[in-house]
Parts: C-alpha cells; sequence; structure tokens
C-alpha cells in the first residue's frame, strides 16, 4: 500500500469510534502553523497549508465516503479559503522584513478596522448560512458559517500583522468546538480545545510585542547628534 493510499485510508479507533489519522495529522499542522504564527515565523504559511489540504478531504466525509458521512461545507471550504489567504500571507510576510529580520510587527487594527471586521463576521454569516443549508451543510448551519467567516478574518487579520486577529480566532473554536463534537468530529474538537488556549496566549503574547515596539518607536525618532563639530 502506498503512502498516499494509508493515508487518506488510515483510522485510529478507539472503542466504538474512528478518526481518521488525516484529521488527527491535518491538525497538527495547523498546531505547528498557529505556534509559527505567534513566533511570527514565515514557515508557519506553508506548513499550515499541508494541514489545510488534508483537512478539506476530511470535512467532506460523505463525497470522500470516509467513516463519518458528514459534510461540514463550511469547514471544507475554510480549508481551500486558508490556502487562498495564506499565500497572500506567505508572500506579503516573506517580502516585509523590518530592521530586525521579523516578517511583519504586531499592530492594532484600529477602531474602524475593528468595527469593519464584526460587520464582515456577523453580515458574512448571515449571508452564508441559506448558501450552505441549500447545499447541504450540517446542522446549526449558522454556525459552520460563522467558523468560515471567522477563519477568513482571522488569516486575514494576522497576514496584515494585526493583534486582534487572535480573538477573532477564540471566537471560531467558542462555536466550533460544540458543533464539531455533535458532527462526531472529535480529533478535530479536541483540537480547537487546545486552540482555543493557544489562541489566547498568542493574543498576549503579540500584545506585549506590540508594548514593546511602542515604547521603542519614540527612542527611535530622537536624531542621534553628529560627533563632527564638536
Amino acid at each position: 500500500m502506498s503512502v498516499i493510499r494509508w493515508l487518506f485510508d488510515a483510522q485510529l479507533v478507539i472503542g466504538d469510534q474512528s478518526i481518521l489519522w488525516r484529521e488527527i495529522i491535518g491538525n497538527v499542522f495547523g498546531l505547528a502553523s498557529a505556534l509559527g504564527g505567534m513566533r511570527r515565523k514565515v514557515w508557519a504559511w506553508p506548513v499550515g497549508i499541508v494541514g489545510n489540504v488534508l483537512l478539506f478531504t476530511v470535512f467532506l466525509g460523505a463525497v470522500f465516503d470516509t467513516p463519518n458521512p458528514v459534510n461540514l461545507l463550511g469547514q471544507a471550504g475554510r480549508q481551500v479559503m486558508f490556502i487562498i489567504v495564506s499565500i497572500y500571507g506567505w508572500y506579503a510576510w516573506k517580502h516585509a522584513r523590518n530592521a530586525d529580520g521579523a516578517p511583519v510587527d504586531p499592530k492594532w487594527a484600529g477602531g474602524r478596522s475593528r468595527i469593519l471586521l464584526a460587520v464582515a463576521l456577523v453580515g458574512g454569516t448571515a449571508i452564508l448560512t441559506p448558501i450552505f443549508s441549500a447545499l447541504g451543510s450540517y446542522e446549526p448551519v449558522w454556525a459552520d458559517a460563522w467558523i468560515f467567516m471567522g477563519s477568513l478574518l482571522a488569516t486575514y487579520g494576522m497576514a496584515k500583522g494585526w493583534v486582534e486577529f487572535w480573538l477573532i480566532w477564540v471566537a471560531v473554536d467558542l462555536v466550533g468546538v460544540p458543533l464539531l463534537v455533535s458532527a462526531g468530529y472529535y480529533a478535530s474538537a479536541i483540537m480547537y480545545v487546545v486552540y482555543g488556549v493557544f489562541t489566547l496566549t498568542g493574543f498576549f503574547v503579540w500584545a506585549r510585542a506590540r508594548r514593546v515596539l511602542a515604547a521603542a518607536e519614540p527612542l527611535a525618532a530622537v536624531p542621534v547628534e553628529s560627533p563632527v563639530g564638536r
């Protein structure tokens, strides 16, 4: 059996529950990507893309004839979205290194951007819910739509270097855990709990980095007196 065929079919059996190894491995890649994002490492983006490809096949359970024949269209669709936005983020971070060599300086999004993010999250969820319902997504469909929109905005916020993107992930996790448990995706649900703790940590790490940068900015703006003429 080829490695790819094994990866596609292999399952971890716990009692009467079967969990695809693709789901476990995909989430591990996702967690590694989140760790890289917290440390502001460019490799976070390609690592995340690998996890996205694996999880795309997992959340279309009925399409790929997996042990869990449930389609979560929002979850599957957001993997495609992740890949697209991650390519943008990968490019942006790779070509925007600061004086210290870091790919991005954490910054606050600001009041206007926060309002736009909130409106996009609520409005996008309202728009996508009937679409996902018509396509046969798992109930409650609004939760699937919420996760999709939140993931889109959080990934975009990460690419922009906004500290608030971590809090959007928290909002995604709060809805995602009960949805995944009810749909039988237990490995992903457990990972969402881990993500929830991790994203809160990431928020405080980035907020602290922003404070350090803000404190250093006035010092950097002070002109250095030239010794010439002394």
